[in-house]
């Protein structure tokens, strides 16, 4: 299903709908961290701060809503963004990682894939990652399937 088409169903059924939403996937294996958020393992996210700069993009608000894709672009879900705040990396809590639903679920594993991924996303862009780089934290719900 497009991104429009579920936009407009979610809409439909709303008093007071919203105005504006985002559609977009998640940077890494979409369709796997689509299917956490559907299972309700994943609800959270993280990004990179330095990316939002370099690009001009404003970082994401609470309240605001974003279709999320697969990795064929086809829309699985509605999320609204709950909680938004920014930390260096190095201070990403355990709790936050387990929000993000992916492998065990450790703060372990979260650093890993997390320095691997922002590491070669910044490195794209010309920039350095290091343990003080600062990482923007989003909570969210589903709120619409």
């Amino acid at each position: 299903m497009q991104a429009e088409t579920l936009w407009e169903q979610f809409i439909a059924g709303q008093p007071s709908p919203p105005e504006r939403y985002e559609a977009w996937a998640f940077g890494a294996s979409a369709d796997e961290l689509a299917k956490l958020v559907l299972e309700g393992k994943k609800t959270a996210t993280a990004s990179a701060y330095d990316l939002y700069a370099k690009v001009g993009e404003p970082l994401p608000k609470e309240g605001e809503y974003s279709v999320i894709l697969d990795g064929a672009g086809e829309a699985v879900c509605i999320i609204c963004t709950s909680k938004v705040y920014v930390v260096p990396f190095c201070e990403v809590s355990a709790v936050q990682a387990y929000r993000e639903g992916e492998g065990d679920r450790s703060l372990a594993y979260w650093r890993k894939v997390h320095w691997d991924f922002f590491t070669r996303a910044l490195a794209k862009q010309g920039l350095v990652f290091d343990e003080n780089s600062k990482v923007v934290c989003e909570e969210f719900e589903v709120v619409y399937r």
